[in-house]
């Protein structure tokens, strides 16, 4: 009886501990990959080098394009993506806003978003998650995080402003001795397609050890291409097969982790990208009229700021209805060939799409011109490149979103969905709550 009694304690014993094991593998994970300047036919049309999305893609769902914020620029963009808000509510309008001083500078620090984040949301249910490389991430509410940013003195060294604002401390450190190597200053730069890389085998080392909730990362190398070459070159296809790769090391991480029955991927962008031909400087306008928009250690009395496909006037005195009179004048003169480069975009229109609630009006660039800051040398030049920052009407600038892997149905197909629907699916998918989004889970993806 005894050994009977024996046996049955350590078949339950055994019996309860598969349970456990069982349990503690259930737990949702989500890996949250942004490509910047991610664009639908990346992975709808083969002839690009992306093997990898176009797995995912067959394996998983998809939307054939994702409709932007205004501007749909990098910063703002990323934000909305962690938060699910259009800028208005989170706050980060623009690559660069002022600081305390009034001198403009890169947005880095996350304490200036003023919207729940993803982050934010996973700590309060109790649940761990990870960042690499992601836009206004410094100081941000993760566990794992290496933040994009780079040294006070030297803007080229990314390296070591990732050191100093890592979590927790030593986590670079860590990272060169485990899954990087020991670096130089340049593979974790945009100088080098290496730096997709290697932010992509730190977020799969940390995944596998630590099996975040949740994981963000940023890849970078695709939009250096793109603004340098246009939508096609050489560089952008390297580029494309650079960030494919980085995806295939995030999914190998999955599976090498044993969480790929509880882990979804999601890979979506901040934006898409358009040719242009024409630099056009509307300052120099605002120089005509005597207006310097220079900006200093004070903001001028008025200014348009450029964010590539569009600018937005401001007013130093929201009241100064004489200035704003004044520029609305100069514009309503100009030649048809100057208003054929843009549109207005009036405040009711703005606040429709939730954008920088301090602009007086907007232009949005149209297709082939981009706009520049400069109040000085010529009004109109012929340059070529890629942008963006358009208008989100413009479908050139739809960036992609594909889903795969735990809780999501194959083969469901949508046209579009909102930049600001992103965060809410992630949250759908941990079940944790986000603090009142613009956007809304899109369930059609979903089991």
């Amino acid at each position: 009886m005894k050994s009977y009694i024996k046996t049955i304690s350590i078949s339950a014993v055994l019996a309860l501990t598969s349970i456990a094991t069982v349990f503690a593998q259930s737990g949702k994970h989500v890996i949250l990959v942004s490509i910047d300047g991610f664009r639908p036919d990346f992975y709808l049309d083969k002839s690009w080098p992306t093997p990898n999305l176009q797995q995912l893609m067959a394996e998983g769902s998809y939307a054939k394009g994702v409709r932007c914020i205004f501007p749909s620029v990098t910063y703002p963009s990323h934000t909305t993506l962690i938060t699910g808000t259009f800028p208005v509510k989170h706050g980060i309008y623009y690559n660069t806003m002022p600081n305390d001083s009034r001198v403009y500078e890169w947005t880095t620090d996350s304490k200036k978003i003023k919207a729940e984040t993803l982050w934010q949301a996973v700590r309060k249910g109790g649940m761990k998650s990870a960042s690499i490389s992601w836009p206004v991430s410094v100081g941000a509410e993760v566990d794992y995080n290496l933040p994009e940013i780079w040294s006070s003195t030297n803007m080229a060294d990314r390296k070591t402003g990732v050191s100093q604002f890592a979590t927790p401390k030593g986590l670079l450190e860590e990272m060169e001795k485990y899954a990087i190597g020991d670096v130089e200053m340049e593979d974790l730069n945009l100088t080098s397609l290496a730096m997709d890389e290697n932010n992509s085998r730190m977020a799969a080392y940390i995944f596998r050890k630590y099996k975040p909730s949740l994981l963000s990362i940023h890849i970078a190398g695709v939009d250096g291409a793109e603004h340098k070459e246009g939508r096609s070159g050489v560089g952008v296809s390297k580029a494309v097969a650079a960030a494919d790769h980085a995806v295939m090391n995030l999914m190998d991480a999955v599976k090498r982790s044993g969480l790929a029955d509880s882990t979804t991927i999601i890979i979506t962008g901040d934006h898409g990208f358009l040719d242009y031909n024409k630099v056009l400087a509307p300052n120099v306008w605002l120089k005509e009229i005597g207006i310097d928009t220079k900006v200093g250690a004070e903001e001028p009395v008025a200014k348009f700021q450029s964010a590539g496909g569009s600018a937005f006037f401001h007013l130093k005195d929201l009241k100064d209805r004489a200035t704003l009179a004044k520029v609305r004048k100069k514009l309503a003169e100009l030649p048809q060939e100057y208003k054929d480069m843009y549109r207005i975009v009036e405040r009711p229109e703005l606040d429709k799409i939730g954008a920088d609630p301090h602009a007086s009006f907007a232009l949005a660039a149209a297709k082939g011109v981009y706009i520049q800051d400069g109040a000085s040398g010529p009004l109109v030049s012929s340059k070529k490149g890629g942008a963006h920052g358009y208008y989100p009407d413009v479908a050139d600038i739809q960036t992609g979103f594909i889903i795969a892997g735990a809780g999501v149905k194959k083969g469901v197909v949508l046209e579009s969905i909102g930049l600001e629907d992103v965060a809410p699916t992630v949250a759908k998918l941990l079940e944790i709550k986000l603090t009142n989004p613009d956007g809304k889970a899109v369930i059609q993806f979903l089991k």
